[in-house]
């Protein structure tokens, strides 16, 4: 399995004059999410999907003996496409702005992986993700249940020759370390309160 990291964003929702990943929380937060990876020993290798918009996260990865993919920065969908093209393996897709992920939840998320399926997305309810003090614009109904992305898909790239009509099962995992995805200055700043 392949550990794909989306570090090309622009942020542009945290209104923040530097690199988003590069903010600090003891240290950079790409940097959490590169070690709950590697420490995870589930990966054979981990690819970080960078873009013109992100080219001082691109170095401290590279630094950090991360191996790094451009792409054109245009969005997420595109540009993970663009990625997904090229692998032909079973993939786990992470946001880099997970700072609280660590090599246990990605353990329990990679061994619910199924190769029959082609995308699974781990969704979080609204309910808990509330409870933590967060909001999303990214929702779906499933089992009866309003639910939020995570920012992490388990994808088996050799079924996938399009991203037209792909379909999507859904696992729901209510775990403060996958719910914490910062996308706003208000959400830094609670994070920084832990």
């Amino acid at each position: 399995m392949i550990g794909l990291i989306m570090a090309g964003g622009k942020g542009t929702r945290m209104n923040f004059s530097d690199e988003k990943l590069l903010l600090q929380y003891k240290k950079p937060l790409i940097l959490h999410v590169v070690d709950s990876l590697k420490n995870s020993n589930c990966f054979s290798k981990i690819l970080a999907i960078t873009s013109h918009n992100t080219p001082k996260t691109k170095k401290l990865l590279e630094e950090n003996n991360i191996e790094t993919f451009d792409t054109l920065g245009i969005g997420y969908a595109e540009d993970l496409y663009s990625v997904l093209k090229t692998i032909n393996d079973d993939i786990l897709v992470t946001s880099g702005d997970l700072p609280l992920l660590d090599e246990d939840i990605i353990q329990r998320i990679v061994d619910q992986y199924d190769s029959k399926k082609i995308w699974t997305s781990i969704i979080i309810t609204n309910k808990f993700l509330t409870s933590l003090g967060f909001d999303s614009h990214y929702s779906v109904k499933f089992n009866d249940q309003i639910c939020n992305y995570a920012g992490i898909s388990l994808v088996n790239s050799k079924k996938i020759s399009s991203f037209e009509n792909l379909d999507e099962d859904y696992i729901i995992l209510d775990d403060k370390r996958i719910a914490f995805n910062l996308n706003s200055k208000r959400d830094y700043d609670l994070l920084c309160t832990t």
